[in-house]
């Protein structure tokens, strides 16, 4: 007699999650045009993985990764689910192997690079998301 051992299957992105996403992928591209950046791409894929966007610092000319991340709360109260607190240790680590790749592909090893985390909060009775921009918020000197 064999024993199986079956473990659920995990399920699919909810397509809610994936719109909700996108979403705040387009208002994060936006609040940066707003503010100078040159977008020069969106959902990159690299051999790392996949970068939100990557634009241009109209201040210092560095090129910037941008990790985008998105929440929809039931409550107004901030802290822990704050969105940018879903870059933990290992996607820092992804990121930075993902701006390797980038910085390789383009030969931008002389430029500045930086990487930057946007968080959009969709809060309850609130007009429009919130928006918190982190520059440089993951390096090689992060503290995780």
């Amino acid at each position: 007699m064999t024993l199986r051992c079956r473990l659920p299957l995990l399920p699919a992105l909810k397509r809610s999650h994936i719109d909700l996403g996108r979403k705040g992928e387009h208002l994060a591209a936006r609040y940066l045009s707003r503010r100078g950046y040159r977008l020069l791409g969106r959902n990159l894929h690299t051999a790392a993985g996949e970068a939100d966007l990557l634009c241009e610092d109209p201040h210092t000319g560095a090129i910037v990764l941008v990790e985008v991340k998105t929440r929809r709360r039931s409550t107004a109260q901030r802290g822990v689910y704050d969105p940018e607190h879903a870059v933990h240790v290992h996607k820092a680590r992804r990121l930075l192997r993902i701006a390797r790749c980038l910085r390789k592909a383009n030969n931008w090893q002389h430029r500045p690079f930086r990487i930057d985390v946007i968080a959009v909060d969709f809060v309850p009775n609130a007009r429009k998301p919130i928006i918190r921009y982190h520059t440089n918020a993951v390096s090689a000197s992060t503290p995780h």
